[in-house]
């Protein structure tokens, strides 16, 4: 797994892009994004427990996250947001296959949960720049 600092500057820059250029559904999964990257450090276990177990805390934010990207998706216009629920749903499956299987390797299921988070904001990077040509390609036309 990469490095802590490199997630974080992974997801800093690209929020803070989405927030700059982006339209509403780029801000709300930004913010989104943000959010739940920020609660989930105060609901995961401790260190030597960690993902020992399911991480019921961390399924209710992922969860949370799910339901946030699919509500993004149906008010929509632009079809990255499907992409990028599609993608949460997969997280979602690595908690169920934690606890069908209990004797998964926590590093396993750790790596399957946070797997998923740099697609998703490799999504969402790619969408706020297709919006930022959209409009661009909007203003022209009107003038």
């Amino acid at each position: 797994m990469l490095p802590h600092w490199a997630y974080w500057s992974v997801l800093l820059l690209i929020c803070a892009y989405a927030f700059w250029r982006g339209r509403s559904d780029e801000r709300a999964a930004a913010a989104t994004c943000l959010v739940a990257t920020l609660v989930q450090l105060l609901v995961v276990s401790p260190t030597p427990h960690r993902y020992s177990g399911v991480e019921v805390g961390v399924l209710l934010v992922d969860l949370g996250v799910l339901g946030a990207f699919v509500a993004i998706a149906l008010q929509s216009s632009r079809f990255w947001p499907l992409w990028v629920a599609g993608l949460q749903l997969t997280t979602i499956l690595g908690h169920i296959l934690k606890a069908v299987q209990l004797s998964l390797l926590p590093i396993a299921y750790a790596g399957a949960l946070r797997f998923w988070s740099y697609p998703i904001l490799l999504i969402l990077a790619i969408g706020t720049w297709r919006t930022q040509r959209y409009t661009r390609r909007e203003a022209r036309a009107a003038t």
